[in-house]
């Protein structure tokens, strides 16, 4: 494994991080790795695997993250997704949403290192991919080094060498799933600790990068960042990144970027997908510029999205050029 292939990350978000969303970040990030949103080995195992696992080929390398706790269930699992041609199997470690909690995995596994252990060990045996880990710092208030550093050990000892730390505890109880990424502190030394203890590993840092400065600085330090929340609202911070990590690498204009959304958008609904599935992820393209309020109120607007549409992105970037040319212009003095 390389590194420098975790060097810049897009975070599994849960109704967030889905195909058509990954497509869009990938226009902005040629190099990122990008995972999808949390599926639980149930969805796969009894559901629509097509409606889960289906990408599109330009968004390698592309992980699949896992939601489980049976050995025997994430192996089918990791397999499925290996025949889909998925780059990484990742099992989550940091989810502390109650929902989750009551599937027993997610950030409560956390407290059983011996069979996550067993978990990744299965999957390893059975894909030929790597098999990576998202966790936590700790559990509750429990803010000891020693309990996580144990239980990236145990994992460590089943040959996995990929960890994305989420550098803040998950609160299992009282918090909800937004105040758990925002109340707990976070925690960077402790991740850094875990580089220095664990050398031989990837280590890629997670949680409170909310700029480019910040997430390159982190990737100075670690061998990766993810960025999750940061990519969601303003995600040209994910081209930010990329243009600092990869100068080399030639970033799309914003039209650019829009004509490239407006003929994935029209394949899709052609294919019978909602219009509205695809504009979801733009509404933050051009957040801080004169008319971004009139391009999200647009990309929004449920009479227009029901038309089903493509050619609405452009009446969207249409608009907002327009704004942009009535803004008055500051004559210097």
């Amino acid at each position: 494994m390389n590194p420098s292939d975790w060097r810049l990350c897009v975070a599994p978000m849960i109704d967030v991080t889905d195909r058509h969303c990954r497509y869009f970040h990938r226009l902005l990030a040629p190099r990122a790795r990008l995972y999808t949103e949390m599926i639980t080995t149930g969805a796969l195992l009894h559901g629509d695997v097509g409606r889960h696992l289906d990408f599109d080929e330009t968004e390698h390398p592309v992980a699949l993250q896992l939601g489980g706790s049976e050995p025997e269930a994430l192996v089918q699992a990791a397999r499925l997704g290996r025949q889909w041609g998925y780059d990484e199997i990742n099992l989550n470690c940091g989810c502390p949403s109650e929902r989750v909690q009551r599937g027993a995995f997610g950030a409560c596994l956390m407290a059983e290192p011996a069979l996550v252990a067993d978990c990744i060990k299965a999957m390893q045996d059975a894909v030929d991919i790597p098999v990576t880990v998202k966790h936590r710092l700790g559990l509750d208030y429990d803010e000891s080094y020693g309990f996580v550093r144990d239980f990236v050990g145990a994992i460590h000892d089943t040959g996995c060498r990929v960890f994305i730390v989420h550098a803040r505890n998950a609160v299992l109880k009282g918090l909800s799933p937004k105040d758990n990424r925002e109340i707990p502190p976070l925690r960077y030394d402790l991740a850094g600790q875990l580089k220095v203890d664990f050398p031989d590993s990837i280590f890629v840092l997670n949680g409170g990068l909310a700029d480019a400065a910040a997430s390159v600085a982190a990737a100075e330090e670690f061998d990766g960042v993810m960025l999750g929340r940061a990519a969601w609202h303003t995600p040209r911070v994910l081209s930010e990144v990329s243009m600092q990590l990869w100068p080399s690498v030639r970033l799309p204009t914003d039209a650019q970027v829009v004509d490239a959304m407006v003929t994935y958008a029209a394949a899709q609904v052609a294919r019978g997908v909602p219009l509205r599935v695809m504009t979801r992820p733009l509404l933050g393209l051009v957040n801080g510029q004169s008319g971004a309020r009139r391009w999200r109120r647009m990309l929004s607007d449920p009479a227009r999205l029901a038309t089903n549409e493509a050619g609405l992105i452009y009446d969207a970037w249409r608009s907002l050029l327009g704004q942009m040319r009535e803004q008055p212009v500051e004559l210097s003095q």
